[in-house]
Parts: structure tokens; C-alpha cells; sequence
């Protein structure tokens, strides 16, 4: 109810304005972290890319090393004659 003076209707719109700052101050905050959780979302994609390029290229040396080692002469780890 709202007094002669007025002073409900005050209290009444300062809590309305206080509730409308803090919902703007929430819809602002989660604009950044849907924001801050797409570029890491790109972030990670990126880099799981790389990892998986880079796996493949290891596997792939490996396989080209044991080839270089099948078609060696004679044994790998022999040491020198003169030890």
C-alpha cells in the first residue's frame, strides 16, 4: 500500500531498479562466458586437430624407422671392433 507521501511507491520502484541492474548485470556476465566458452571451445578443437596430426605423423615415423632397421644389414646395436 502506498503512503500519502509517497514513500512506498519509492521503495517499491527502487527495488524494482535494484532487480532490473542486477538482471543486466547477469545477462552481461553470461554474454562473456558464452562467449569466453565458445573461444575455448574453438581453442580446444584447434589444438585436439594438432594432437591427432601429430600422433599420426609419430605412428608413421615409427613405421618408416622399423622399415630403415628390417632393411639394415647386419645387427643395429653391434658395437665397433675396437671395444
Amino acid at each position: 500500500m502506498v503512503c500519502a507521501n509517497g514513500t512506498r511507491g519509492t521503495h517499491v520502484t527502487n527495488e524494482i531498479k535494484t532487480l532490473t541492474e542486477r538482471i543486466d548485470t547477469m545477462e552481461t556476465r553470461l554474454a562473456y562466458q558464452d562467449d569466453t566458452i565458445e573461444t575455448l571451445n574453438q581453442t580446444i578443437t584447434a589444438q585436439w586437430k594438432q594432437i591427432d596430426a601429430l600422433t599420426r605423423k609419430i605412428a608413421e615415423i615409427g613405421e618408416r624407422l622399423q622399415e630403415a632397421e628390417a632393411n639394415t644389414p647386419g645387427p643395429v646395436n653391434e658395437r665397433p671392433p675396437h671395444y
